[in-house]
């Protein structure tokens, strides 16, 4: 049974356990992984933080009605939200970090800021 490393694929000499044929082939594959699972991390940050940013921008005084098209117009990723308030009312609010916003109509959209969020 031919056994490869698992990074540069060279046959593998020696215990029946090893996976690597030295410790830069090991470092190497370890580090690939990391990077693949931080690109997508970095990808979704960015996105939250546009989100956030966009909103701030647009609602400075903590409540603001605005056009779902405008949000979209700039950049606005609806898909991405870092956590949804269901109120008693039966409302959702979906917030990226402390920045949120409501769907009010089918082209609306209410921008919040939850100040409660800022004092934990």
């Amino acid at each position: 049974m031919n056994r490869f490393c698992l990074d540069c694929q060279e046959p593998l000499i020696g215990r029946s356990d090893k996976k690597f044929c030295n410790d830069a082939c090991r470092s190497n594959f370890n580090n690939k992984l990391k990077t693949q699972d931080q690109n997508y991390v970095r990808r979704i940050n960015a996105i939250l933080k546009r989100n956030r940013r966009i909103i701030m921008d647009l609602n400075p005084n903590g409540m603001k009605k605005v056009l779902k098209e405008d949000l979209s117009n700039m950049g606005f990723d609806f898909k991405h939200y870092t956590h949804i308030l269901n109120t008693a009312k039966g409302s959702r609010y979906f917030f990226c970090y402390e920045f949120g916003y409501l769907f009010i109509k089918q082209d609306e959209v209410l921008l919040v800021k939850n100040e409660s969020l800022l004092n934990q």
